[in-house]
């Protein structure tokens, strides 16, 4: 019950305008053939950025130097700019008490905003076994 009055309370004060972000991104990096992968984990980032509290971040064993560089195309991308969006949310919502988890959980989400690729986004009742998660929110 919580977790679903955080994630209103998120998306009312700042989640879908972060998850546009991401959508925006998605929809740009789509445009040549050579981002695409960018563009969906985008999609997958703009997804829990909607919806996050009850998500966990885990790093995906498979993930070798295809990942990586795919990471630093994708900061240059669009990693950097959704950052700075993240960090201006937390700032608005951490004026408020009520808002300081939320902008908490901002922050938190910097990292996989910036490099997304080797990680997977995944419900925290459901993590794999033997999996360490790199967070939680």
């Amino acid at each position: 019950m919580l977790r679903a009055i955080l994630n209103v309370i998120w998306l009312v004060t700042g989640g879908i305008w972060l998850a546009l972000g991401y959508f925006l991104f998605g929809a740009v990096a789509c445009l040549f053939i050579v981002t695409i992968p960018a563009g969906i984990a985008s999609f997958r980032m703009g997804s829990y950025a909607l919806w996050p509290f009850g998500k966990t971040v885990v790093n995906r064993p498979s993930a070798g130097a295809g990942s990586a560089i795919m990471n630093v195309i994708w900061f240059l991308i669009g990693g950097m700019w959704l950052a700075l969006g993240h960090l201006t949310t937390a700032a608005a919502q951490a004026v408020t008490i009520i808002g300081i988890p939320l902008a908490i959980a901002n922050v938190k989400m910097i990292p996989v905003t910036c490099f997304p690729f080797g990680k997977q986004i995944v419900d925290s009742a459901s993590i794999p076994p033997g999996t360490t998660p790199v967070f939680t929110i």
